[in-house]
């Protein structure tokens, strides 16, 4: 087995038991900042003053280790406002905490935690923007997926949907009318890149401005992609109507991973189990969509780096198909699977079974030579490594302060992987490896990846083995779930799972009833992307194209 966590320094352990959190111990350290908790499913919730939020966050970051704020949800109740910040830990994701901070119906606000983990910067823009909360203290406080002159908060309970949106001229002027000289340094230029698609991969506006040759300053603009998609869980049903759209999310190549990340939240909420041959096919196929992600995401990587559409691009996409006739095999879609249920799967392995395993090991016996194409082709090419090598570099301290994850974070030495470190399916049972690369740079996130498929058709392979020999009375693809799911009321849980991009969860709470009163998406890209202006500080615009290629977003999940 090659999942154990390296070993590490346990300082930082405040109120850890062999048993997990000792959430008490952390009540103490708090002190009279903790005015209620909260039971929720996997992380408990301390409830603190509006005005104690950055004194609360950073002791528990600098004190009790929690270094990564997952996400931040915003709801509004019949008498409150709420946020709640989801902490984690980078060495340990199962040492999870909820922060809540309830604000008044009159005057919804309280600190902002931008102060103290950079990642609420975004998450909170998103709050005020959709349901809207005041963050005291923010950086930069103002909408980030609506327009400035949005009328209302679409998530708030009395936002008329009715209303006119009109947008004044004002909005409409020339950005570049007076050059956007800065006064203080007449030589910057502001330059509009995007959006466009697909050198940005997907619509997305960045906002840049020069010093000569060099990015001064630079502002990821998102929003051209918004779909409602968190309104739209909560409109639908726990049991049928929602799993459809989690695969539109990162549409590219990774729906099984993402119905993968709803199941597990509704499931644990709902408190299904799921049979073991059941999990085997998840893993299986939740591995399929990583290979596919990843070739693509090499494919158009390669594709803003070089140019050349004929021969690279063409490479990746040769091997994706491969892994999409696969899938189609199996779910019987090709990009928009449906194929997870909750408690398992829609329908067993496609007969001739022998059959479908021969196919997937042709593809298997074929990887290892045509990754050693891709090396040659790309890894190994000078103009290649000259655009990549120690470009886009991000360290394992913004890493976490970002709240960046997958190989994002791998490739810049964070090992830190929610298959391994907070095990669901069957990850636990298979023997594979965590990829980490020490570089930081656009070269070893692509490294990353590609080392990535390697494992990852090391657990198809063993689950492979699995079903051949599972016997046939034992396969059972779905547990006896309810035609009708309804939580307890003010049930509350925050899942994720180790998508293709990075962590990918999911926050429900209930209302007693059989949908959702509150869907939250916390998507591994948004976190992902808010390192771009890190990375591209003082370098030159084709790095910056590297670099954005080397996050690997796609801006249906960024924006939802």
């Amino acid at each position: 087995m090659s999942l154990e966590k390296p070993s590490r320094d346990t300082a930082l352990d405040v109120g850890v038991t062999e048993d997990g959190l000792d959430y008490d111990a952390l009540a103490d350290l708090l002190g009279g900042h903790v005015l209620d908790r909260e039971e929720h499913v996997n992380a408990e919730g301390f409830v603190i003053r509006p005005d104690e939020v950055q004194e609360v966050l950073s002791t528990l970051k600098e004190e009790a280790g929690f270094d990564h704020c997952a996400c931040v949800t915003a709801q509004e109740y019949d008498d409150r406002y709420e946020s709640i910040y989801h902490l984690r830990k980078y060495n340990d994701p199962t040492q999870e905490l909820s922060i809540v901070v309830p604000s008044p119906k009159d005057d919804p606000h309280n600190e902002s935690a931008a102060r103290v983990y950079d990642t609420a910067d975004w998450h909170e823009r998103e709050a005020y923007d959709l349901v809207g909360i005041d963050y005291d203290d923010h950086p930069d406080l103002r909408r980030i997926l609506l327009p400035e002159t949005w009328q209302g908060h679409p998530l708030s309970q009395d936002y008329n949907q009715d209303q006119p949106q009109i947008v004044s001229l004002r909005e409409h002027a020339n950005p570049l009318k007076d050059d956007k000289r800065s006064e203080d340094d007449p030589d910057t230029m502001f330059v509009n890149i995007g959006p466009h698609h697909p050198a940005t991969h997907g619509v997305l506006h960045v906002e840049t401005v020069l010093d000569g040759e060099q990015i001064a300053d630079l502002e990821p603009d998102i929003g051209y992609l918004h779909r409602c998609e968190e309104q739209m869980c909560q409109q639908g049903t726990y049991r049928h109507q929602i799993m459809p759209y989690p695969d539109r999310w990162d549409y590219i190549s990774a729906g099984i991973l993402n119905e993968w990340a709803y199941a597990r939240a509704a499931e644990d909420l709902a408190d299904i189990d799921v049979p073991e041959y059941a999990q085997v096919i998840r893993t299986m196929s939740a591995e399929m969509c990583r290979i596919a992600s990843h070739e693509l995401a090499l494919a158009t990587f390669a594709l803003d780096v070089f140019g050349d559409f004929t021969a690279v691009f063409q490479y990746g996409i040769r091997d994706r198909e491969i892994v999409q006739n696969l899938l189609e095999d199996l779910t019987g879609q090709r990009l928009m699977f449906n194929y997870l249920r909750l408690g398992g799967v829609a329908w067993d392995l496609p007969e001739p079974r022998e059959e479908y395993f021969e196919k997937i090991r042709d593809f298997l016996d074929d990887l290892p030579h045509k990754l050693e194409e891709i090396h040659d082709l790309v890894t190994g090419n000078e103009i290649f490594q000259m655009r990549c090598v120690d470009t886009g570099v991000l360290s394992p301290e913004q890493v976490k302060q970002y709240g960046a994850t997958g190989p994002v974070a791998r490739g810049s030495g964070v090992d830190y992987d929610i298959r391994r470190d907070d095990p669901y399916g069957y990850y636990d049972e298979l023997d594979w490896n965590v990829v980490t690369e020490q570089g930081g740079d656009n070269f070893s996130r692509v490294l990353v990846r590609l080392r990535e498929v390697e494992e990852s058709a090391r657990i198809i392979e063993q689950c492979v083995d699995l079903l051949e020999q599972w016997p046939e009375d034992d396969r059972e693809i779905q547990a006896n779930v309810p035609r009708t799911l309804r939580p307890d009321p003010d049930k509350e849980i925050y899942r994720s799972v180790e998508g293709a991009k990075g962590e990918l969860g999911i926050y429900i709470r209930s209302d007693g009833t059989d949908k959702p009163a509150r869907f939250k998406i916390r998507s591994p890209c948004f976190s992902n992307l808010q390192t771009l202006p890190e990375m591209s500080q003082g370098e030159y615009i084709p790095d910056m194209i590297a670099s954005l290629g080397s996050l690997d977003i796609v801006l249906g999940e960024v924006d939802r």
